[in-house]
């Protein structure tokens, strides 16, 4: 175990009392009635000595104790991606919410948050955290969820993230996975607020993507297929975009399918 000089205890269980396991180098002078360069000086001391691990300049997380001499601890992901993110209006997205809502079987690897601001990810969070821009105007569909005893986190709730990922299945493992992850939360979706969700989308692609998917998993939401079937233009669309272009099977949704239904159909179970 580490032993901790006076000073330092006593930050550590200031920062405990105040519940802030997450804290930033005011907080420190707060507790410990330092200058901000004394601050600074013990910080980077504790940083070296894998007391507190840096998220990102000038924020701070307690590493606990019983994990020794662990490298890359962040903490919860998600209160670290919260925490790192430079806007109020970030919500958790893509492959990170596919996750978070059990549309996934792997394990969770890295954090996508969604952000209206660009930014750069913290050296400090260079293999954990993937920030995505986007308008603010497809900021909705978003709530606050307990993620541990006393922390809550923006994540786009089921529907949003359904429509989100067939936007840009780049970020989410490709069509097969969100696919496979619709089948698997089948049961679970608000097919109404999804079929709202879609239109409010208004994105051709999305909607078709999202049709042919239900057509082919065989769910049986008729009223959802004849309003997506609206969408239905004159323009071809790639299906997966991120495999390459090849035409595997026909459909009427104008959709250049190069991932086929029956790799769709062999990862799931009816």
């Amino acid at each position: 175990m580490k032993t901790l000089g006076r000073v330092s205890a006593n930050l550590i269980t200031g920062l405990y009392d105040a519940n802030k396991s997450i804290f930033t180098i005011s907080d420190v002078q707060h507790i410990l009635g330092k200058d901000y360069l004394e601050a600074i000086d013990l910080l980077s001391k504790l940083v070296r000595r894998r007391i507190i691990a840096r998220l990102k300049a000038g924020k701070f997380l307690i590493i606990p104790q019983q994990l020794g001499s662990e490298e890359k601890y962040i903490g919860n992901w998600y209160v670290a991606g919260r925490e790192v993110v430079n806007s109020p209006d970030y919500y958790i997205a893509f492959y990170s919410a596919m996750h978070y809502w059990g549309m996934l079987t792997q394990p969770l690897l890295k954090i996508f948050l969604a952000t209206p601001k660009r930014q750069i990810v913290p050296k400090e969070m260079k293999e954990k955290i993937i920030f995505v821009f986007i308008k603010e105007k497809l900021i909705w569909g978003v709530k606050e969820e307990w993620v541990t005893q006393n922390e809550r986190v923006r994540f786009s709730d089921l529907e949003k993230t359904i429509v989100d990922a067939l936007a840009h299945p780049e970020y989410c493992g490709g069509i097969t996975e969100i696919a496979k992850g619709i089948w698997l939360t089948k049961d679970k979706i608000d097919y109404e607020k999804l079929k709202n969700y879609a239109n409010r989308y208004n994105k051709n692609v999305v909607a078709k993507r999202l049709g042919y998917i239900i057509e082919t998993l065989k769910i049986e939401q008729p009223s959802m297929l004849n309003q997506l079937r609206k969408y239905i233009k004159n323009r071809y669309d790639l299906f997966d975009p991120t495999l390459t272009k090849k035409n595997i099977n026909k459909n009427d949704w104008r959709l250049i399918d190069n991932v086929g239904q029956k790799q769709i159909l062999d990862l799931i179970v009816f």
